[in-house]
C-alpha cells in the first residue's frame, strides 16, 4: 500500500508539471483557448501590478497582448509541488523573456527572473488546474532592442506540423 500511495503522488506531480509546461506554451504559442481549459472556473492570477483578478478575465488581457508580442519565451527551472489528496500546491521559478514594444516606435527586452506561487485543484474530471496563481518578480531587466524582432506566426509554429499527439495540439489539452 506505501508504494501505491508513492506512485499516485508521483502521477499527481507529473501531471501537475504538465499543466505548468501547458501554461508556458499556452502564452508563448498565444493559444488562449488553451490558456482557458488549464484554470479552474473559480481560479485567480495575480501578476503583480499587470493584473489582478479572474483567471478568465487574466486570459481575455492576454489575447488582447497577444498581437503585440513579437517574441515571448518561459522556461520553467525549478519547480517544487506538494500533494495533498485533491488539493496541491507548488513554486515554480522561471524565466520569461518578451520582445514587446517600447511605447516610442521602437521595440524593448523584457526579461524576467519569477516565481509562480501555485494552488492547484483536481477537478470532477481528474485533471489538475490552477485555482490560483500568484507571481512574483525576483529580476526585471527592460532595455530597447537594437534590432526590430521578426514577428513570429504562433499558429504556424512547426510543433505543430511535427508533433501530431493531442498533448501539442492548438487549443486542445490531451
Amino acid at each position: 500500500m506505501k508504494h501505491e500511495k508513492a506512485l499516485a503522488m508521483l502521477v499527481d506531480k507529473e501531471a501537475i508539471r504538465e499543466l505548468v509546461l501547458l501554461y508556458s506554451r499556452g502564452v508563448d504559442r498565444k493559444d488562449g483557448q488553451l490558456l482557458r481549459t488549464l484554470y479552474t472556473a473559480d481560479a485567480t492570477d495575480t501578476h503583480g501590478d499587470t493584473f489582478d483578478g479572474p483567471a478568465d478575465k487574466y486570459v481575455d488581457f492576454l489575447e488582447q497582448a497577444f498581437p503585440f508580442m513579437r517574441y515571448s519565451g518561459h522556461h520553467v527551472c525549478n519547480h517544487l509541488i506538494s500533494v495533498d489528496g485533491d488539493d496541491g500546491e507548488g513554486e515554480v521559478y522561471a524565466l520569461a523573456y518578451h520582445a514587446i514594444p517600447d511605447g516610442k516606435s521602437g521595440w524593448m527586452e523584457d526579461f524576467m527572473a519569477v516565481r509562480y506561487l501555485d494552488r492547484y485543484r483536481r477537478e470532477q474530471d481528474g485533471r489538475w488546474r490552477f485555482a490560483k496563481r500568484v507571481v512574483t518578480y525576483d529580476l526585471k531587466v527592460r532595455r530597447a532592442l537594437d534590432t526590430v524582432p521578426a514577428a513570429a506566426d504562433s499558429t504556424a509554429d512547426a510543433s505543430y506540423a511535427e508533433l501530431v499527439s493531442r498533448l501539442f495540439a492548438r487549443g486542445e489539452r490531451a
